[in-house]
């Protein structure tokens, strides 16, 4: 019996040590990421049009030439992580503003939950409806049916400066909006 649980120890000391060292891969390297290859930095950002809550009908990536982006997917409306995420990028809307960059959210929500989701939660920035994921699936940031919690910036040329993969809702916000300032200031 002794040599039977030393063994399954060992078999277990030997699984976790497999998936310390594939996470530690995996973590380490920026171009593969959970819901598929990523699109490389300093690269032109994949183009997109989109139908939008907004009233604007559709919206381009190319609307935006100027302007910073920031291009956030999320899983789903009304939900407690995204909706906390979406509260967070409204608050801090006008510091946004100022540093000339619009703010984007993309699901595979439709344009009528979009609508709804705004209104409820008093969101003053376009969402976008990816309900096939195509855009989601160009950016790396999808998954059985959803947009993961992925985040993009890109600069006034169109060209993709970082990525937040992954991000924690409650600060996103704030790590998107010190990001932008050293992107800016560079």
């Amino acid at each position: 019996m002794l040599l039977t649980r030393r063994n399954w120890l060992v078999r277990l000391w030997t699984l976790g040590l497999a998936v310390i060292l594939t996470w530690g891969a995996w973590a380490t390297e920026p171009a593969i990421a959970l819901g598929g290859p990523q699109p490389e930095l300093n690269t032109p950002a994949p183009a997109f049009t989109l139908p939008t809550n907004s009233g604007d009908g559709e919206i381009s990536l190319m609307d935006y030439r100027g302007k910073w982006v920031v291009l956030y997917f999320y899983p789903q409306d009304f939900t407690s992580g995204c909706t906390l995420e979406a509260k967070r990028f409204q608050q801090n809307l006008a510091a946004y503003e100022a540093r000339n960059t619009q703010i984007l959210g993309v699901s595979a929500d439709d344009v009528a939950s979009h609508e709804d989701f705004c209104d409820a939660e008093g969101l003053a920035f376009p969402l976008l409806s990816d309900t096939d994921g195509a855009v989601s699936r160009a950016y790396g940031s999808w998954l059985t049916g959803r947009s993961l919690r992925h985040t993009y910036l890109i600069d006034p040329e169109g060209i993709l400066r970082q990525r937040f993969l992954g991000v924690r809702p409650p600060i996103h916000s704030t790590e998107v909006l010190s990001a932008l300032d050293s992107l800016q200031l560079s």
